[in-house]
């Protein structure tokens, strides 16, 4: 495993055809959301300033043909994290996303891997790396191919049984 900054992460993606973002986790604690999450959390209006950088990213590599898919894993009934992230991901969608979501219950007897993390054309794995108490940790570059081919496996078969955002919301 090999850390990398942004930097290095953001040209993964654009050199990219295709990325995966595989989210395990019912809550995260990642450093630039402590105050957005809050104001949501207090009914209080948020400008969406802080999201204005990664949506944008999104948008220029989405518009250039990057296929990008977010499929999250969420445990029911919903944690707060979860209803805010349902909340955001309009913003996501009109970036390019494809967002998706299956229910925890749905995936008991699949062994999920131990880190969220980002499959790019299927053969380059990113871990996002999370610290103890779960704030942003980074990324790391993972080349081990017995590793990547198992995420590749779990992230197509989540992908496969993902319910669609609109879908999921109607629900």
């Amino acid at each position: 495993m090999e850390k990398i900054t942004f930097q290095e992460f953001q040209d993964i993606f654009r050199t990219s055809e295709r990325a995966f973002h595989l989210e395990l986790r019912d809550d995260y604690r990642v450093e630039d959301e402590e105050v957005p999450f809050g104001k949501w959390l207090r009914g209080e209006p948020d400008d969406f300033g802080w999201r204005v950088e990664w949506l944008s990213f999104i948008k220029e590599v989405t518009t250039r043909g990057v296929v990008v898919e977010r499929a999250r894993v969420v445990t029911e009934p919903h944690t707060d994290y979860v209803r805010w992230e349902l909340a955001l991901d309009p913003q996501n969608i009109d970036a390019g996303e494809d967002v998706r979501y299956l229910p925890r219950h749905r995936v008991d007897d699949v062994v999920l891997p131990a880190e969220d993390c980002w499959l790019f054309d299927d053969d380059r794995l990113v871990l996002s790396l999370f610290k103890p108490e779960g704030g942003s940790g980074g990324f790391a570059c993972e080349y081990d191919p017995d590793l990547i081919r198992r995420y590749r496996d779990v992230c197509n078969q989540i992908w496969s049984w993902a319910v669609p955002y609109a879908e999921y919301i109607a629900r």
